[in-house]
């Protein structure tokens, strides 16, 4: 296994779909009209780019072993329903210590536009 610390996966679209929002919303109690909740950016911009690290062959992502340690989000703005934006992932780090493996990716978000929206950051412990 190679550390892939560093690298860009490609940009993935995403249409912000209003049906799906408010099923998201429901799903966590939140209100349907009330826009986008803002943990729907699991969706646009950490379940956009995970995959793509999931599956990178010299990633080696050892999905017995990982954990989901943490995750952060920090907002320019929220999108809003029918929007489109466009998430890119980021291996911020690949190290190893104490016989665990520790992986951060970082998603930038941006709009349209190019103006960003959101960044998140998560961090996946993988054992050994």
């Amino acid at each position: 296994m190679a550390a892939v610390a560093g690298r860009i996966y490609p940009a993935v679209r995403i249409e912000i779909d209003s049906e799906r929002v408010a099923d998201f919303a429901r799903a966590i109690g939140a209100d349907p009209s009330g826009g986008v909740p803002p943990t729907y950016a699991a969706v646009y911009a950490l379940g956009a780019t995970a995959p793509q690290l999931f599956g990178d062959q010299d990633a080696a992502i050892d999905y017995a072993r990982l954990l989901h340690a943490e995750q952060e989000f920090e907002w320019q703005r929220h999108p809003r329903a029918g929007e489109t934006v466009t998430s890119v992932g980021r291996v911020a780090s690949d190290t190893s210590r104490r016989g665990m493996r520790f992986v951060t990716l970082e998603t930038e978000t941006t709009d349209a536009a190019g103006a960003p929206v959101c960044r998140s950051r998560t961090l996946f412990v993988i054992r050994s």
